[in-house]
């Protein structure tokens, strides 16, 4: 038997593993002699005995996994929900406790109610649904276009609180294709480049040993290119045949010459596939010079090609492959091996004249030499990680989210991409390190002030919960490496008790159900399997990790907007629930209707509340930490404090002003208001005096009292103005933000437009009661919108200048 499979749907390998019929594992995923439903066969042919089928296989066992997870609720849904129990306590208590008040001093039960449902209509914030739709789908369209498909809409504002990422390897912080990353010859380490689009050349092109090795890596190769891709770049092409042989193929390609070309010139004659026993790979050539001739070629393992090596070639000249040369080479293969990366050997034979053109070549009884063959190079090749990824790492940590990465690759190739995308940052050494470094024994080693730590899936395995969670307390910079689908779900589960609200990304079958159990999944679009995509509930199209970054701003742009929004309308609240109280306790004539109430909530603040949802991001938005579910609510008593306990007042004195100096301007001086109510309300009292004597019919005064509201609700308008100015910046000063917000500006001229159309409409005052003004009457409350502008402005610079003090633990919502 001899086979290649592709587990990496399964395990997160990129280069196929080889099967044979050696047990040589416990674990079903490690041991060379099972072969698992769902991956793909690349080479070979063998005959199995099916062990088990359904929900029985590796895959079923996943499938149960995932179906079986529960999912709470996101935790926007959450704070919309606290919110509303909040707001509508708020509202229910006034509604009833000033219900009962009216009944008690004496008013019909119908009016009583009518202030019951005043009260309450005007504590709710109407918008609010529209706001959260407009902020959701907004974001979700502006994601799309930056190559993130969300499939759930709260998911979005999910990623933007996200304290832990739990990151694939495979494909997400890397290419998801083995490139070749560094070559050694003529006793040198070159690097080749491995950025996407491979356009580096950094090696010794001209040597005649990098010639040599060149013909080897496009000969002694099965991989091919696909038919019709000429027009295509060449890292771009698909191929046949495994990862680290395509790899090969498109290098070579690339660096030296057409391939295609190079094996018409010198056609294969006999060959030995590769297989996991000998871990080599023979293949021999007619030469292109010499048509008489033929070269063998090999390449392999490198210290199982070293053997059948007696010299080693340097500027293409042979030298005997001495104890120094061993050495040489035996330090390039560990340097190489340490940056993770898969190591190839290569060799090459002249065959002598005996074996002229025609000689039937025997793979099997071996009718040809192979020993004294002449050493020529290695080449290392590596799954490289992804150009934008660290700098999305970096912008990660500087907004204080913790990146993991857990894979079911082998230890040296995860830490040494962790290193290389910044997971693990320069300079900090893992306990492997330390214990290298000092050469004693790992668990020697002082674990308390290491930052990193990169863990055995067998390790894990032996651990508890409480182990498990110091590792994640105690150490910033973890990989978790040869881990299976059941420990990934253990180590989200295991975040998610500390606290931590968890995005996890994946491909594989293998992720579903650590992508369904986190708060947030993100599958990939082009290598991500159907059942990860299903699990997930967002869809990175470009598979790229960078895109996550994207994705936590936006995220976080919503719950400040929303914050923004809820704050805007929050703060009309107060002027439309005070005229009720003094109405009520001081017996004043009634400020402002239920209509014009509706009239503001409905109407005029609606399209500022939604303009909101178009603010662009504040500049500290990916400096600050990410905000804990458990004390950052979205509305919180600072919120409730600035817009109840400050703006509000201030927009309700600006309505009061309004209204005193209409009913003054007519006759009724402020004083001479208070208790006046029944005398006002009473339907036969047609000869009330007001402060000059003047006498009032109750059709006059309703009349005044309209007008009053009118102007009341205008004032509103007025502030409000000021109110979204100032709700556009939670930090920064509106100079600062500056004023791109289109729909904003557009807001403040519907409003205005709206209060205009409301008041000087002919037969509104029959509709809603609603009557014209005099011009004068709309700048009444203009000094208070200057006063309130000019307030949290002062408010935001002392912020800003003393951040962490008493104004920003007070105010800064």
């Amino acid at each position: 038997m001899h086979k290649d499979v592709d587990n990496s749907s399964l395990t997160g390998e990129s280069e196929p593993q080889s099967r044979s019929t050696d047990f040589t594992h416990e674990n079903p995923l490690e041991s060379r002699n099972l072969c698992f439903f769902s991956t793909n066969c690349v080479e070979g042919t063998a005959k199995g005995v099916v062990i088990a089928t359904g929900d029985c296989t590796v895959m079923g066992r996943i499938a149960s996994l995932a179906s079986g997870l529960e999912t709470g609720k996101t935790p926007i849904a959450i704070e919309i929900e606290h919110f509303i129990h909040l707001i509508t306590t708020v509202a229910i208590f006034l509604g009833v406790t000033f219900f009962g008040l009216s009944l008690f001093l004496g008013y019909p039960w119908l009016e009583a109610i009518v202030f019951l449902i005043g009260i309450i209509v005007a504590n709710v914030p109407e918008g609010l649904l529209a706001t959260v739709t407009v902020c959701l789908t907004l974001t979700a369209k502006r994601m799309a276009r930056k190559n993130c498909l969300v499939k759930n809409l709260e998911a979005v504002e999910t990623l933007g609180s996200t304290s832990t990422i739990c990151s694939d390897k495979t494909g997400t912080l890397t290419q998801n294709h083995m490139t070749v990353a560094h070559l050694w010859f003529d006793r040198k380490v070159y690097a080749a480049g491995t950025s996407e689009d491979q356009t580096e050349k950094i090696f010794a092109e001209g040597s005649a040993t990098w010639l040599i090795l060149a013909r080897i890596a496009g000969l002694c190769n099965r991989a091919d290119f696909k038919p019709h891709q000429e027009t295509l770049p060449i890292t771009k092409r698909a191929t046949t045949g495994d990862a680290s042989e395509s790899a090969l193929l498109k290098f070579i390609e690339q660096s030296y010459s057409s391939v295609k070309e190079m094996r018409e010139k010198n056609p294969k004659v006999a060959e030995i596939p590769f297989n996991s026993t000998n871990k080599y790979q023979m293949s021999i050539h007619l030469q292109e010079d010499d048509s008489q001739a033929h070269v063998l070629l090999m390449k392999g393992a490198p210290e199982r090609i070293l053997e059948f090596c007696s010299t080693i070639l340097l500027n293409g000249q042979e030298y005997p492959l001495d104890d120094k040369m061993k050495n040489a080479f035996q330090s390039a293969y560990l340097e190489l091996g340490g940056l993770g990366e898969r190591v190839l050997g290569f060799c090459f034979l002249n065959l002598p004249s005996s074996f002229p053109k025609g000689f039937q070549f025997n793979t099997d009884e071996l009718n040809f030499p192979m020993q004294n063959l002449c050493f020529v190079g290695l080449i290392s090749m590596i799954d490289p990680p992804r150009t934008a990824v660290p700098d999305a790492v970096n912008k990660c940590r500087s907004a204080g989210i913790k990146v993991i990465m857990i894979t079911g690759d082998h230890p040296i190739t995860a830490k040494a991409i962790a290193k290389s995308v910044g997971i693990i940052s320069e300079g900090n050494e893992t306990v492997e390190d330390i214990a290298a470094r000092l050469r004693i024994p790992i668990s020697q080693v002082d674990t308390s002030n290491i930052k990193a730590i990169v863990v055995h899936g067998s390790e894990l395995k032996g651990m508890n919960s409480q182990q498990l969670d110091q590792i994640l307390e105690n150490h910033k910079e973890i990989v978790f490496a040869r881990t299976s689908p059941q420990q990934k779900l253990v180590i989200v589960e295991g975040c998610q008790r500390l606290g931590a609200i968890v995005a996890v990304t994946g491909d594989g079958v293998n992720d579903s159900p650590a992508l369904k159990k986190a708060d947030i999944g993100i599958a990939m679009g082009i290598s991500g399997s159907d059942v990860s995509k299903q699990a997930a509930d967002m869809i990175l199209l470009d598979d790229n990790f960078a895109s996550i970054v994207t994705g936590v701003e936006e995220g976080r742009l919503i719950f400040d907007n929303l914050k923004k929004s809820i704050a805007y309308t929050l703060t009309s609240n107060i002027p439309e629930i005070t005229p009720f109280l003094l109405f009520i306790i001081a017996n004043i004539p009634l400020p402002l209707g239920t209509v014009t109430i509706l009239c503001i909530d409905l109407g005029t603040d609606m399209v500022p509340a939604i303009s909101l949802a178009y603010e662009s991001a504040e500049s500290d938005i990916m400096k600050r930490r990410p905000r804990d579910p458990k004390i950052d609510k979205l509305v919180n008593s600072r919120l409730i404090a600035m817009s109840y306990g400050q703006i509000g007042m201030i927009q309700a004195l600006a309505g009061f002003f309004t209204y005193f100096v209409i009913l003054a301007e007519n006759g009724f001086k402020p004083y001479d208001l208070l208790g006046i109510r029944l005398n006002w309300e009473n339907k036969f009292l047609n000869d009330l005096e007001d402060s000059y004597g003047q006498q009032w019919t109750y059709e006059q005064r309703k009349m005044v009292e309209f007008t009053c509201h009118t102007a009341f609700f205008v004032s509103i308008v007025m502030v409000q103005w000021t109110d979204l100015l100032i709700c556009k910046t939670r930090r920064n000063s509106i100079f600062q933000q500056g004023m791109k917000n289109k729909i904003l500006i557009f807001g403040i001229l519907e409003e205005t437009f709206l209060a205009a159309v409301l008041s000087y409409t002919p037969g509104t005052n029959v509709a809603l009661r609603m009557y014209p003004l005099k011009i004068n009457w709309w700048f009444c409350a203009i000094p208070y919108s200057l006063l309130i502008f000019i307030y949290d402005e002062i408010r935001k610079l002392i912020i800003r200048k003393r951040p962490g003090g008493w104004l920003e633990e007070e105010t800064y919502y």
